[in-house]
């Protein structure tokens, strides 16, 4: 493997002149404005595990629809604790309740969001996308409703990911002031539009993110989703300027600027699915303060296990 995009020397130097759209402000404070989300539920799944406290969560996301989730406790640990939130790379969902148990066995507060339409189906307990997206997309998420702001699929799915952040506060085992975010991937391109968009996050974590630097990731990743747009664009070669515009309002990179919690980035120098130079445009762009973690030699996997020790160090000293 060899790097595909620029070196360590020019990511440090790149610092992209992106726009915001004029609305950019207007736009979000309508979409997550409106009528208050009811409660969430939370019913205790039996996992067989002794040390760990499982529930199964439905949450409101956009429009009030039913978000599915998995909060996970430590058994013998009283609260309020601090609470991580993880989002999920593309096309993942909450999957089985014993599989993500790092963050309890830690003893915080953990609840991992389904993402809707890319998990199992409705049958094993998925959360579907019940909106219908225009004809002529791409196969996948990101040209879905990408025309148009309002309709395009991450209006809804950053919508769910801020609700979620409502329904971790309200729970009593969580410390309200305490609350990080954090994803890898799609997870962390989300977890850096939530610290722009919800006030108060504690911390925040992206791992290699995706949904960075648009036009610079579709004209560069070798794989993965950003190329849907390329393909997309392929056939509607008069539509460049609209998609970009949609994707402005939905840019890390751009969002980045208005968010203000303490932030931990990681970015792998080999990644062919979310180009270094795009996750750090984001890293330049972020108002809050932040350090990174670089991992020179590793793809799209980034620092696994390693960055992991990394995030719990870096939280404790956060969260105290």
């Amino acid at each position: 493997m060899a790097l595909s995009d620029l070196s360590l020397a020019d990511c440090w130097a790149y610092r992209p002149d992106l726009a915001a759209p004029a609305d950019l402000d207007a736009f979000w404070a309508r979409t997550l404005g409106g009528d208050e989300p009811g409660p969430a539920a939370y019913e205790p799944v039996d996992t067989g595990l002794t040390q760990i406290r499982t529930f199964s969560v439905t949450a409101r996301g956009f429009a009030g629809e039913p978000v599915h989730g998995w909060l996970h406790l430590p058994a013998h640990v009283t609260g309020p604790l601090p609470c991580v939130i993880e989002y999920l790379g593309y096309g993942r969902g909450r999957g089985l309740p014993h599989e993500k148990l790092f963050w309890a066995a830690a003893g915080f507060a953990h609840l991992v969001m389904d993402t809707r339409g890319q998990g199992w189906s409705a049958a094993s307990g998925a959360t579907p996308d019940p909106h219908a997206h225009p004809t002529g997309t791409i196969p996948g998420f990101l040209t879905r409703g990408v025309t148009d702001p309002d309709s395009f699929y991450y209006r809804r799915l950053v919508t769910d990911a801020c609700r979620f952040v409502r329904a971790a506060r309200e729970l009593p085992a969580v410390d309200p002031g305490r609350v990080a975010v954090t994803g890898i991937s799609q997870g962390g391109g989300l977890a850096l539009a939530v610290a722009a968009l919800v006030p108060d996050v504690a911390a925040v974590m992206p791992d290699v993110p995706f949904l960075c630097d648009f036009r610079r990731g579709v004209q560069v990743a070798l794989r993965g989703p950003y190329g849907e747009i390329a393909e997309y664009l392929k056939l509607h070669r008069d539509r460049s300027s609209q998609v970009f515009r949609t994707l402005s309002y939905f840019d890390a990179a751009v969002l980045a600027r208005r968010a203000t919690a303490p932030a931990l980035f990681s970015i792998a120098m080999m990644d062919q699915t979310c180009p270094p130079s795009t996750c750090f445009a984001a890293y330049h762009r972020y108002g809050g303060e932040k350090e990174l973690r670089v991992y020179e030699f590793n793809d799209h996997e980034g620092g696994e296990a390693e960055h992991q020790r990394e995030q719990l160090a870096w939280l404790h000293k956060i969260l105290r």
